[in-house]
């Protein structure tokens, strides 16, 4: 069994209109969602054996944020096509996988997409359709390997937006 957690970047900051989309840090909000979703996949035993993230200034402080819970000492693989990538490119690269559980982190429409086109079944939540910052979804997949994974093949174990644990939006 493989296991995928996808999850939006946590809230970003708009304090400075004039910076570059790929710079945008996350914000105090943003910050908190991502320890409480850090918290979350640790008290719940999620733990990922692989991270696979965009290079956006607010994926690798999403990043920060759940390593400074989970502790892993993972050296996450920050990939720039993951940036407002499509679910092709997103497939591709989890095709590469090594570990049995991979945390992919990136951005909507993107994620979200991804998520849906991974899944046999969608679930009928309007929280996953908008996928808001931070959302994280685990799916399992009946595979040995990576490379075996195919669209529409997989069970949703879990999905989380920040607001179900106490992070305001």
């Amino acid at each position: 069994m493989k296991r995928v957690i996808l999850t939006r970047h946590a809230k970003s900051s708009w304090a400075d209109l004039g910076q570059d989309d790929h710079d945008r840090p996350l914000n105090d909000r943003g910050q908190k969602a991502s320890l409480k979703i850090g918290h979350w996949l640790l008290d719940n035993g999620y733990i990922p054996g692989q991270v696979i993230s965009s290079t956006a200034k607010r994926c690798v402080e999403t990043w920060a944020g759940l390593e400074q819970v989970l502790k892993l000492g993972i050296t996450p693989t920050f990939d720039r096509q993951i940036y407002h990538a499509h679910v092709g490119i997103m497939l591709e690269k989890l095709k590469t996988g090594n570990a049995d559980t991979i945390l992919m982190l990136g951005h909507n429409p993107g994620i979200s997409g991804f998520a849906e086109e991974l899944l046999k079944t969608v679930p009928n939540s309007q929280n996953f359709y908008n996928y808001p910052t931070a959302a994280t979804t685990l799916i399992d997949f009946d595979i040995d390997n990576w490379s075996e994974l195919q669209l529409r093949s997989g069970k949703l174990h879990s999905f989380i937006v920040p607001r179900e644990l106490g992070v305001g939006v």
